[in-house]
């Protein structure tokens, strides 16, 4: 984008949500060229904005956006898809606010060209609102959003000896982004264990479309174990625990 573009017209999904001033909402979105942007729906909290109802959380808009010397303008915006049982949902909607904040932490304001980053956003809303199973959707996507990152797990080979991993029990470790073997996990400490039926659906999300992976049926233990691993490799990752973890956790129970 040039310097002296001072608008443009975008696809857009809203991440987060705040009340700004008295009437206005602010909001952060994430957009295919423009990638994930700060813009202020000014009036969108009074009944009878234009605005309300198409700047809802977890939606898709079109949004004609003014530059603004310190925050941009959402000057139009009109909801494409509404996602409503991320909304209306429960517990769908936990999942997608820890996709949401996924999305956030992992990705900075102003990058451009962040079609790939944008697509995966939308799918896995489309996935949330599908008959998939939820849990393998938020793995799904946790592994593409790394990949698209910088930070792709290594479940080829160890990544202590770099010898290819056999088919047995294995180690992970989040300081090396990727699978111990038994032999090099007894010269190092903080792994976890990953079983190889953990460690074969890990490598099939990896490596696959999620066409080829929606309808396996995955055993709640490897459920479980997956679900550890990967927890506790973002949460590595971003030196911080996840606000939406703890609230998937608390419906859980």
């Amino acid at each position: 984008m040039s310097k002296q573009e001072r608008s443009f017209r975008t696809n857009a999904l809203i991440i987060k949500r705040r009340d700004f001033g008295e009437a206005d909402r602010l909001l952060t979105v994430v957009t295919p060229a423009h990638g994930k942007i700060d813009v202020i729906a000014k009036g969108a909290r009074k009944p009878i904005s234009t605005k309300t109802g198409h700047v809802e959380l977890f939606t898709k808009a079109d949004m004609l956006v003014h530059r603004g010397r310190e925050i941009d303008i959402a000057a139009q915006a009109v909801m494409i898809e509404g996602f409503q049982k991320l909304r209306e949902d429960l517990q769908t909607g936990a999942y997608a606010n820890y996709v949401a904040e996924l999305m956030d932490r992992f990705t900075s304001d102003g990058e451009e060209d962040t079609s790939d980053l944008f697509d995966l956003l939308e799918e896995t809303f489309v996935q949330l609102c599908g008959e998939a199973d939820q849990r393998l959707v938020i793995r799904y996507y946790e592994l593409k959003l790394l990949d698209l990152v910088g930070f792709r797990p290594e479940l080829q080979e160890c990544v202590l000896s770099h010898e290819p991993v056999q088919p047995e029990d294995q180690y992970f470790s989040s300081s090396e982004g990727g699978v111990v073997s038994p032999q090099a996990a007894k010269h190092t400490s903080s792994l976890m264990p990953l079983s190889l039926g953990t460690l074969k659906l890990l490598r099939h999300l990896q490596r696959s479309p999620f066409s080829l992976v929606k309808t396996i049926d995955v055993p709640a233990h490897i459920h479980s174990e997956i679900e550890r691993v990967m927890l506790g490799y973002v949460t590595y990752l971003l030196e911080r625990r996840l606000q939406s973890v703890d609230f998937i956790r608390r419906i859980r129970r």
